[in-house]
């Protein structure tokens, strides 16, 4: 219980969103077959432009599962629906074993560059950094939200403008 108090107060600090950089990533022009579930493609995201990988020194929790999974992505939106401010985009969980993450920006010109996505993800960088759950299981001053996301057992983060690119980043 204490684990699951500290996952939902690290997803509360995510949503909030301000500025950091991610690391150990390298972008390339995704290949044909790139999308982690094709099926996604042209339903919630167009095909995807761009991939990377992130390989994270971090092991996935034991125990984490994909009721965990949906878990952390509704608390994520719940604090997007209920920000002060409207958010531009919104964050959900696919996949039979919900390790698929999905962001998509809701606002055109929003989220239409790789600069702006890996802002984004930057953000939560730095918004995972301040929560307890965070700094108990990672070192959290080197540790990226993709370190999160491997932790929690996510195989993949797709974030597109909800137009015309999208880009994956694959976490092993």
């Amino acid at each position: 219980m204490k684990t699951l108090a500290s996952l939902l107060t690290v997803l509360l600090a995510v949503v909030a969103v301000s500025a950091a950089a991610q690391t150990k990533t390298v972008a390339k022009p995704a290949p044909a077959s790139a999308a982690a579930d094709e099926h996604y493609v042209g339903y919630y995201y167009p095909k995807v432009t761009s991939t990377e990988t992130y390989t994270s020194e971090m092991d996935t929790l034991k125990g984490v599962d994909r009721q965990q999974r949906i878990q952390f992505v509704t608390v994520v939106a719940q604090g997007t629906l209920q920000s002060a401010y409207r958010v531009p985009y919104a964050v959900f969980a696919k996949g039979e074993r919900g390790d698929h993450l999905i962001v998509v920006g809701l606002q055109a010109g929003d989220l239409n560059t790789i600069y702006r996505i890996r802002a984004l993800l930057a953000n939560m960088t730095t918004m995972s950094r301040t929560s307890p759950f965070f700094q108990e299981h990672t070192v959290a001053e080197d540790a990226t939200f993709f370190d999160l996301l491997k932790i929690l057992g996510f195989s993949d983060v797709t974030v597109t403008d909800g137009d015309k690119i999208a880009h994956q980043v694959t976490i092993k």
